[in-house]
């Protein structure tokens, strides 16, 4: 199983979208993926499924079948973790797609995450013990999603803030792939998050060192390691970002190298870690909304003719690309 967190603290840069579309892009290179929805928005969630499943998953208000409810016992201090619920979303012979769905309420488990952060240093084990079950509750969850689903690769959701619960998250996956737009306000993204990632990996190890940690549950090693970023919705001209944008673009590999590596900058040239630059594919959204389905799978039938059909071809090169880059990195085999 292979972690991998898409995460930002700057909002609105397309990160669920970017999820949304690597998910159905490593099915249809043969891997057998897990989607997992930890942003309380549930925006990855509605765009998997149609409201009427939704109404049936969310179960009318109560914790249903989402992530909420497989950590339910945990909030509420009566057992541990129940089973997630697999939401199956397409499959063949070869391989599958799956979602555990998102829940508005999962807001609600940030107050217990923050307290078992701070008690997975205590020296009871009882204690510790109930903090470390908390702490690894993501983690779990995704063991026991990829257990049921089969599943190769996980592909982890989270909103932009550096809380409690995108702590949890993080320290449950191995890497971590950063969305940046083209704007200042991504650079100082990066500048919070390059300091919290390496905060929260070290306090995790730390924890890991407790011995009145429990020797009976599954532990994520919270590597989190960043594999490179991805520059999204930018307007282009003849191929290349305008001037506007360029200047911002250029200024992320010094930040990132800096900041997420611990390194120098790189020399001047194409930087290793630009995964892939996406381009805002505004004239296929619409359509991809409407038919529920990824941009690069639209077909005549759902309004992708003329330009429309060149422009889904393109956004398949671009996202086969991005995968099997991020493949690479992670130890992945897309071929």
């Amino acid at each position: 199983m292979k972690t991998i967190a898409f995460f930002n603290n700057k909002g609105g840069v397309g990160k669920t979208s970017l999820v949304y579309h690597l998910a159905w892009m490593f099915r249809l290179l043969g891997r057998s993926v897990v989607a997992v929805d930890l942003d309380p928005q549930s925006n990855l969630t509605t765009a998997f499924l149609p409201q009427v499943r939704l109404e049936q998953l969310w179960g009318n208000g109560q914790s249903g079948l989402t992530v909420l409810a497989a950590v339910q016992p945990l909030m509420e201090r009566l057992g541990d973790l129940r089973s997630p619920h697999v939401e199956e979303i397409a499959a063949d012979m070869f391989s599958s797609l799956s979602l555990v769905p998102g829940d508005l309420g999962l807001s609600m488990f940030e107050d217990r995450l923050a307290a078992a952060w701070k008690d997975c240093m205590d020296d009871n084990p009882a204690e510790a013990g109930d903090a470390f079950r908390v702490m690894s509750s993501f983690h779990r969850i995704m063991e026991r999603a990829t257990s049921s689903s089969a599943a190769e690769v996980v592909l982890i959701d989270v909103g932009p803030n550096l809380g409690a619960l995108n702590r949890a998250a993080l320290v449950a996956a191995d890497y971590v792939v950063v969305p940046l737009g083209a704007d200042v306000f991504s650079l100082q993204g990066l500048r919070n998050l390059g300091p919290t990632l390496s905060r929260w990996r070290s306090g995790w190890r730390n924890r890991l060192a407790n011995e009145a940690r429990p020797p009976n549950i599954s532990l994520p090693k919270g590597e989190m390691w960043p594999i490179g970023y991805v520059i999204m919705q930018h307007s282009a001209r003849e191929e290349r970002p305008v001037q506007a944008y360029q200047r911002w673009i250029d200024r992320i590999p010094d930040l990132y190298h800096e900041l997420l590596l611990g390194e120098a900058p790189p020399a001047p040239s194409p930087d290793e870690h630009m995964l892939a630059t996406i381009r805002h594919y505004r004239s296929l959204m619409p359509l991809a909304q409407e038919a529920r389905k990824p941009m690069f799978l639209l077909r005549p039938a759902d309004g992708a003719i003329g330009s429309h059909a060149a422009a889904v071809q393109r956004c398949y090169r671009d996202f086969e690309q991005l995968a099997r880059r991020i493949a690479q990195r992670a130890g992945i085999d897309a071929s």
